[in-house]
């Protein structure tokens, strides 16, 4: 077989992008990897990449030393409900900013935009202040209230309906449909793939969150699985494997999601790039 340079690039780019591939998943690797490893074995020097004698009594210590169910049931409950809303307010306000001509439009999007650039522990106290004083801690809605909108949601969605033709609007404005049905009808099925990124984006986002559940929560029964790992750790200092263990059980949701919704968080991404 005749090797031409085109050929030969090809291959040299796919082992790169194999190595590299490897490279950014070998933490997640040894991970799972040291989770099956003995505390003996996890001290042995020179270290162990594989297990020589695997156990798996480290995710059994997992599940007796904490409820760890109840704090993915939580996470999950929190992620749901911070996407649906996310996705409806963020939708609302993009909406309102593409298809909505107003006096004072441009401004009030830019300072829509500016919020972004206000870090979020500079506003947690402000947040956890307002919580308490309504007495919602130790709730949903406390865990979920501060993130039910965004600023860089709306932009993103706001990105994708402008790629939707003016002249479907105006279409539709003639035959009678009014701009909630448009909305509800037309421009959210042809969004759909802005959707699911936005959700991807926003469940790995809330998922993996950890000052604001541990500042508004106080028993188990709330409490969100990034805190239930902290708890582990504190537990379980000396036995790494069985916080591995941990770990690899709570990576599992979130490598899920991405992994199922990674076709629509490229489409969703590259979505809003071109405008026609």
């Amino acid at each position: 077989m005749r090797w031409n340079k085109a050929k030969v690039l090809t291959v040299l780019g796919f082992i790169g992008k194999l190595l590299v591939g490897v490279l950014v998943i070998s933490p997640i690797l040894l991970g799972v990897s040291f989770s099956f490893m003995s505390p003996s074995e996890l001290a042995s020097i020179p270290p162990h990449l594989v297990p020589h004698e695997p156990v798996t009594y480290t995710y059994q210590k997992v599940l007796q030393s904490i409820p760890l169910f109840r704090f993915l049931g939580n996470s999950m409950i929190v992620c749901t409900i911070v996407i649906v809303g996310q996705i409806l307010t963020c939708s609302l306000a993009a909406y309102a900013f593409s298809f909505f001509h107003f006096k004072g439009q441009r401004i009030l999007f830019l300072a829509v935009l500016a919020t972004m650039m206000i870090p979020v522990d500079s506003i947690i106290i402000a947040n956890y202040l307002t919580i308490s004083k309504l007495k919602l801690s130790d709730t949903y809605i406390a865990l979920v209230a501060p993130y039910l909108t965004s600023a860089m949601g709306i932009f993103f969605m706001r990105q994708s309906f402008l790629t939707i033709p003016k002249e479907l609007h105006e279409a539709a404005t003639v035959d009678g449909c009014g701009h909630f049905r448009f909305w509800f009808s037309i421009v959210m099925p042809i969004s759909k793939p802005a959707i699911a990124s936005l959700g991807v984006y926003i469940f790995i986002q809330t998922y993996n969150q950890f000052l604001w559940p541990l500042l508004v929560t106080n028993t188990n029964n709330m409490r969100t699985v990034q805190i239930g790992m902290s708890i582990l750790r504190e537990a379980e200092a000396v036995d790494y494997g069985t916080v591995l263990a941990g770990a690899v059980m709570v990576l599992i949701p979130s490598v899920f999601v991405f992994i199922v919704g990674q076709k629509y968080l490229v489409k969703g991404m590259t979505a809003g790039s071109v405008k026609g």
